[in-house]
């Protein structure tokens, strides 16, 4: 099976973006792993957090990570669905194609 499209797990909108995001916590090193797609073909950034999953601290961390990683502020991410999933969908206040252009950046390193 091909590597999936990075652009593939976020979704542009006129005033933001969708990321849709799958989470491993308490997994170590925080860190962005890549992209995958699961059975449903769903395409999806997969990232792991030192973090565990209780009163918000993974999610808070993937937060950190991702406002890290993409040169976004931490008051501009938020999870829109999946607050206790380990998919989860993210909305990310930010101009869309600012965003867009650091993310292609981030994987085009990788």
């Amino acid at each position: 099976m091909t590597q999936p499209n990075p652009l593939d797990a976020l979704t542009v909108h006129a005033d933001h973006l969708r990321l849709t995001v799958r989470l491993t916590p308490g997994g170590g090193r925080s860190k962005i792993e890549g992209v995958e797609r699961d059975a449903a073909g769903t395409v999806y950034l997969k990232a792991r957090v030192a973090e565990p999953p209780e009163k918000g601290r993974a999610n808070a961390a993937l937060i950190l990570l991702l406002s890290k990683t993409f040169d976004t502020p931490k008051s501009a991410i938020r999870v829109q669905s999946g607050e206790t999933s380990r998919l989860k969908t993210l909305r990310i206040e930010a101009d869309p194609e600012r965003f867009k252009k650091v993310y292609e950046a981030h994987f085009a390193r990788a």
